[in-house]
């Protein structure tokens, strides 16, 4: 994890609900900041690993990391998880003050984030929806690029203590606007890795010299973050890193209902699903999703 320059904020007490290898790095650059932050992680002893690399607080419930704290940040898997860890009497709300705000990370769908924020208003608590895009990597660097969907009020207070670990903030609107953006997202990642790993299956059988086409494409109208990124590892065979096959199932599952209920038509992002359930069938879910390639060579 790299340091860098952080925002000069005051003393603010914070909590992070999730310690994935999404939440780990960015509640960890929040404590490099300066903040006082309490973590909880449903797998307590990586919260207690957390701590001891940070120096922050854990806490055994959300509601006890949440108590007190101005902003809460949730980073967990599903519309489930997430309605886990907010609801109910050892749940995050139950413990926030009047005037804090919740900031959630998670991947959900813009159903569940519209849901809670309901419940959160009804105890006078902000609410902001901000998935995030850049992966491991950017997590770990703090150059993520955040979605939000909330009030103008509520994503401008937040924005200061995000800016931890992201390096571009946008607001697209009211609650779950974030993770319709997210979805987009999603959605043209989906298409791009299909269409590289084709490229690159085609240039592997046709005997090409791969690591000077990938070189060569990347500096013209074909390439992509995903051509500079996952080019070279995808003809290497290398795949044990990165966003897993089961997470982009998850993500466009979540797209794909959305699609339902706003009349969008997703052809390739339903085609894209389908091969990706093959790479779960061959043993590859956890895999990094420019495992596509497998299908085809």
């Amino acid at each position: 994890m790299q340091q860098k320059n952080y925002p000069q904020m005051p003393s603010i007490k914070v909590a992070f609900l999730g310690l994935g290898v999404m939440g780990y790095p960015m509640a960890g650059h929040l404590s490099r900041a300066g903040l006082d932050v309490c973590v909880y992680n449903r797998t307590a002893a990586k919260a207690t690993k957390w701590a001891a690399e940070f120096g922050g607080r854990t806490a055994s419930t959300p509601r006890e990391a949440a108590c007190g704290a101005q902003f809460v940040f949730a980073c967990v898997g599903n519309d489930d998880d997430l309605r886990s860890v907010v609801l109910g009497e050892n749940g995050a709300l139950a413990g926030m003050d009047s005037g804090s705000v919740l900031v959630d990370h998670t991947t959900a769908s813009a159903v569940v984030e519209r849901e809670l924020s309901q419940k959160a208003a009804v105890r006078q608590i902000g609410w902001v929806d901000a998935p995030v895009s850049g992966g491991q990597s950017g997590a770990e660097n703090g150059c993520l690029t955040v979605l939000c969907g909330g009030t103008n009020a509520d994503v401008s207070a937040a924005e200061p203590v995000m800016r931890a670990y992201a390096a571009q903030i946008t607001h697209f609107g009211a609650v779950g606007s974030g993770q319709l953006a997210k979805m987009v997202n999603q959605i043209c990642i989906a298409g791009c890795v299909q269409g590289l790993a084709e490229g690159l299956a085609f240039g592997m059988h046709a005997g090409l010299d791969m690591p000077k086409l990938i070189k060569a494409l990347s500096g013209g109208a074909a390439s992509s973050w995903q051509m500079i990124n996952r080019g070279t590892t995808m003809v290497e065979g290398k795949f044990d890193f990165g966003f897993a096959v089961d997470w982009m199932r998850k993500d466009l599952g979540i797209a794909l209902a959305e699609a339902e209920r706003n009349g969008s038509k997703l052809d390739i992002a339903k085609m894209v699903d389908s091969y990706y359930q093959e790479v779960q069938q061959m043993g590859g879910g956890r895999l990094d999703t420019s495992s596509l390639i497998k299908r085809l060579v």
